[in-house]
């Protein structure tokens, strides 16, 4: 099966470095499954994480769109509160600050991030 690579996601060892955020686990999935073509992560935050942080990419100008596989949350766009449920997407520009506070029960995120007009360089 050398053109396919399958796995679960709690089979994706969570990012364990200096910059690992409590109450988040962030796992490369992107990198797991040997996709080369845009960056993709898991993002499991439990209930009453506050630290997600709040950001936006206008330095590397990298598009995100989100997708709710597990629990909800509220995405903080500026003014602006969405309510993301099971099933939700949202895209969200380069430029548009963003935070991400999961409800008492947590949230499980697909990000998957790219830059338009420029060939994806998949970070080592």
């Amino acid at each position: 099966m050398d053109n396919a690579t399958h796995m679960r996601i709690e089979d994706i060892e969570p990012y364990s470095g200096k910059s690992t955020i409590p109450g988040i686990k962030f796992r490369p999935a992107g990198r797991a499954l040997r996709v080369t073509a845009w960056g993709m992560n898991v993002v499991d935050m439990e209930g009453g994480c506050t630290g997600y942080p709040e950001h936006e990419h206008s330095k590397d100008g990298q598009e995100e769109v989100y997708v709710v596989l597990r629990g909800s949350a509220t995405m903080r766009l500026d003014a602006a509160i969405v309510s993301l449920k099971p099933g939700s997407m949202i895209r969200v520009a380069p430029s548009q600050r963003r935070k991400i506070i999961p409800d008492v029960d947590g949230v499980t995120l697909l990000v998957i991030g790219s830059t338009p007009g420029k060939a994806y360089e998949p970070r080592r």
